[in-house]
């Protein structure tokens, strides 16, 4: 099932942000954490990229991917992943193993910005695929097409539409490795890489390339780049039946709650909203959720036999 809200995928960013400061959260914009501090054998708070220290009140949570958080850690901490792994009891022994976590591969995207004039869109998401017999995760055989502004005309001027249309975690990062981006190679590779997510919006808007005003590609070093994801990946790989998705202690560390991907419940916003909630809820004492449920059901906020 794909969703899109209203105003954009910023839009969500926007509300968590709000509530966040609504709650006197303070939110620091391009401002990396190198590492996580260790006090008397709890997280005491985060040593920002330029020195400056942030000490925490209460905890430190990370929403940081699996393979990067070993390494905001101090190097005695670093073996402690307790909930994660069974591993020999060592530093360069827990570098491997989060560096062996399975990683999914990455994406091609095409954004556009298109002239709209004559075309009657009955669909918001559309679902591409180019041969049943290679398998959806073969590369660029799968490919989603958005195109938001069917539903929520006001992203785009008057007559134009917006198109998003992604590999679905199917591009090989090898393919890409070791380029210069400012080089013609590059260059060159994306836009042949790209050339699925043309062909298959051609199945929607056969005159599409006669329409385009706007285009941006990205590659797999793209969302290496901007998210800061290794290998431009979507995430880890686990597989249902075979691995489980930790909980917020996965680090084993008193004061340092995880979340994000590579948490339970695992991919995507609505999950990774989920990770959120469940590390602040262990944050919580059992007293103060069963005071929240009992408020709630003085205001017939939830029905009686949630109630035990």
């Amino acid at each position: 099932m794909l969703d899109y809200p209203v105003g954009g995928s910023g839009a969500v960013c926007d509300a968590l942000v709000k509530a966040f400061e609504s709650h006197g959260g303070r939110f620091m914009k391009s401002t990396a954490v190198e590492k996580i501090l260790i006090e008397d054998g709890k997280a005491s708070g985060v040593v920002l990229k330029g020195g400056d220290v942030i000490k925490a009140n209460h905890a430190v949570v990370s929403n940081a991917p699996v393979w990067a958080l070993p390494k905001m850690l101090p190097e005695k901490y670093a073996t402690k992943f307790l909930g994660l792994f069974e591993m020999e009891q060592d530093t360069a022994g827990l570098k491997k193993k989060l560096g062996d976590t399975p990683q999914t591969d990455s994406f091609m995207h095409l954004h556009l910005g298109i002239d709209g004039t004559g075309l009657d869109l009955k669909e918001i998401h559309y679902t591409i695929i180019n041969s049943w017999e290679c398998g959806i995760d073969a590369p660029g055989n799968m490919v989603v097409i958005s195109i938001p502004t069917v539903m929520d005309p006001a992203m785009a001027p008057d007559g134009k539409h917006v198109v998003h249309a992604y590999t679905a975690g199917n591009e090989p990062y090898d393919v890409f490795k070791g380029l210069d981006r400012a080089s013609p190679e590059y260059k060159k590779l994306k836009a042949d890489r790209a050339e699925v997510l043309y062909k298959a919006i051609e199945k929607v808007i056969p005159d599409l390339r006669s329409r385009i005003e706007v285009e941006l590609i990205g590659s797999p070093l793209t969302h290496e780049r901007y998210l800061r994801r290794p290998q431009g990946t979507y995430g880890p790989a686990w597989r249902a039946g075979e691995n489980l998705f930790p909980g917020p202690g996965l680090a084993g560390i008193p004061g340092l709650m995880c979340c994000g991907d590579s948490c339970f419940p695992g991919i995507g916003v609505p999950a990774v909203a989920a990770s959120g909630l469940t590390a602040a809820n262990s944050l919580v004492p059992v007293e103060k959720h069963l005071a929240l449920l009992r408020e709630m059901k003085d205001k017939d906020l939830m029905p009686d036999q949630c109630m035990v």
